[in-house]
């Protein structure tokens, strides 16, 4: 009986996709969204106009679904990372902040800041967006640990946390610096340490 050639196919369609989602979330974050063209796009994933309009028929559903594609990736990341640092909240509060820098969030901020005035990609971004939201809540718990993660006020406290750095990286986009040296860190930690300690 012969191998089906359907794996390396599907494989390959897979590669493609990947290729396709990587271009886009840089084209996203390097470029900004208005020159995050399905052409460039194209162009940097090495793939034919037929391959990428196969997978996205839109430059708006392209985009949500790269950076998608980098946060679950991001995600498992910050997961992996939670079996190493359950229970130390420095470490913890450290890589929260380490989330907000990157590709990851100059790309959501231009498709943030592009949904303000495109109401079809906000009505498809807000859903999408409210998924995600709710599973990196749940991976930040697993990042804490479950201990912490129990704790009264850990819920409000994280929202704190996230809110205050996202206002905090907004700064780093026209003032490139070492964020690991940010002062607000000190303040951060001591904020979860009162709360959590």
């Amino acid at each position: 009986m012969s191998q089906s050639p359907a794996l390396p196919v599907q494989k390959r369609a897979w590669d493609t996709r990947t290729r396709i989602l990587e271009a886009a979330v840089a084209c996203l974050a390097e470029e900004g969204y208005a020159e995050a063209t399905t052409s460039r796009i194209q162009a940097r994933a090495g793939v034919s106009r037929g391959s990428l309009l196969h997978q996205f028929p839109s430059k708006d559903d392209l985009l949500i679904a790269a950076v998608h594609h980098l946060a679950a990736a991001r995600t498992a990341d910050l997961e992996e990372q939670g079996r190493r640092t359950a229970g130390d909240i420095d470490a913890a509060v450290e890589a929260l902040w380490d989330t907000l820098h990157g590709p990851l969030f100059a790309a959501t901020l231009e498709l943030w800041i592009a949904a303000k005035n495109n109401a079809e990609l906000a009505a498809v971004l807000s859903p999408k967006e409210h998924e995600l939201g709710k599973a990196i809540r749940t991976v930040l718990g697993k990042l804490f640990g479950p201990e912490l993660a129990a704790r009264p006020g850990f819920y409000d406290l994280l929202s704190l946390l996230v809110t205050s750095m996202r206002g905090v990286a907004l700064t780093y986009t026209f003032e490139r610096r070492d964020h690991r040296t940010d002062p607000h860190l000190a303040v951060w930690k001591k904020l979860a340490h009162d709360v959590l300690g």
